[in-house]
């Protein structure tokens, strides 16, 4: 598996928010937390590498990330897990 504190955001990573850089830093940090506590235990490394990446890539600067319910990223994020395979055919594959 894929050690996750190498992937969690630090405010210095956050500057797009500026003065809320902590506090986005600490909400994508909780997204990736809850990815990585959804999926099974066997997936591939190199597909939840994908999935996370993608959830940085979504939400890194994204607007409503601070302003949307804690439910509907978890939403979020499961709907991620869940269609992965069907939306990123070939991605668990090297």
């Amino acid at each position: 598996m894929i050690d996750i504190h190498v992937v969690l955001a630090t405010p210095a990573d956050m500057e797009f928010w500026e003065d809320l850089a902590e506090e986005a830093a600490d909400r994508l940090n909780e997204l990736l937390h809850y990815l990585y506590a959804q999926v099974d235990e066997d997936i591939d490394t190199h597909q939840l590498e994908l999935m996370m990446q993608h959830i940085w890539e979504t939400w890194h600067q994204d607007q409503y990330l601070l302003d949307i319910d804690e439910q509907e990223l978890y939403d979020w994020v499961d709907q991620l897990v869940a269609t992965w395979d069907d939306e990123h055919p070939g991605a668990h594959l090297d």
